[in-house]
């Protein structure tokens, strides 16, 4: 796609607490929903898992399908009120494995699911005095995916994914001008990296991210950081969320996304007979 277009498009990121009541979390991300609708948002993002944040078995055995109850309500929101939903991340059942898959569903206004995305890269880590084990309950995905959604191309994302930034520049080279980053940072991590790395990966790869994350304290008893943001391909932080339940804002000047890629050609300058 390219960056011509002289459209501004209002978008939206939602942060929530995820906990293990799944009919609760549809409840409150269905209210920020609207709430986000109504300030004029044509692209809303949910953080991951944002249906629920359990034990590591519960989790399993609320995995769904890409048709479960979780997206068919969240296709229904989308088709309400005529927006692009990305609808953070949920686990989906794998069949024929104890584990699940991490995924990221663009849904557009009509409803259908445009695409789906697998997380690739799994949080095996010890952090904060904590061990984290994703891939004891997950399995990883195998492709890259960019989706078009209002005239542009969107880059999807999960989570741990941010610290990787082969991932964001092969989405760039596939057209992405919005990376989608749903969350669940830990409140270690994301008190020394979130910001900074959110910011890196706008700048080098001069396209908008929309991060949306997880706060608070969960079933898990996991602490996730929160501070969800919208940042512009100068890595200019055009909102942030407060401590808590919020809905942040902002307007893409694509107009303003040209002129960047335009005046610093970084992406046009990569050298791709060395790096392939």
């Amino acid at each position: 796609m390219s960056t011509t277009s002289s459209e501004t498009v209002r978008v939206a990121a939602i942060q929530l607490t995820t906990s293990g009541d799944k009919e609760a979390n549809l409840a409150t991300a269905w209210r920020l929903v609207v709430q986000a609708a109504a300030a004029g948002a044509r692209l809303v993002v949910l953080p991951e898992k944002w249906n629920l944040i359990d034990s590591e078995r519960r989790q399993v055995d609320g995995a769904e399908t890409l048709d479960g109850p979780s997206l068919a309500t969240a296709r229904g929101w989308a088709r309400a009120h005529r927006i692009v939903l990305v609808a953070g991340s949920i686990s989906e059942a794998a069949p024929g494995t104890d584990r699940a898959y991490n995924t990221s569903v663009l849904i557009q206004p009509d409803g259908t699911i445009a695409a789906a995305y697998r997380k690739l890269h799994l949080f095996d880590v010890e952090v904060g005095g904590n061990t984290y084990r994703e891939s004891d309950g997950a399995i990883p995905g195998d492709e890259v995916v960019v989706s078009d959604a209002l005239g542009h191309r969107i880059g999807l994302s999960v989570c741990y994914d941010l610290r990787f930034p082969e991932l964001f520049r092969s989405l760039a080279k596939a057209g992405a001008e919005i990376l989608t980053v749903p969350s669940a940072f830990t409140a270690t991590t994301g008190r020394a990296h979130w910001e900074p790395l959110l910011r890196a990966r706008a700048i080098e790869n001069q396209a908008f991210v929309i991060a949306a994350g997880q706060v608070g304290t969960h079933a898990t008893g996991t602490d996730s950081h929160g501070h969800s943001m919208i940042i512009d391909p100068w890595g200019t932080i055009l909102a942030e969320a407060r401590d808590g339940e919020d809905v942040i804002l902002a307007d893409l000047d694509f107009n303003e996304l040209a002129r960047v890629r335009r005046t610093l050609p970084a992406l046009a300058h990569r050298r791709n007979d060395i790096f392939g």
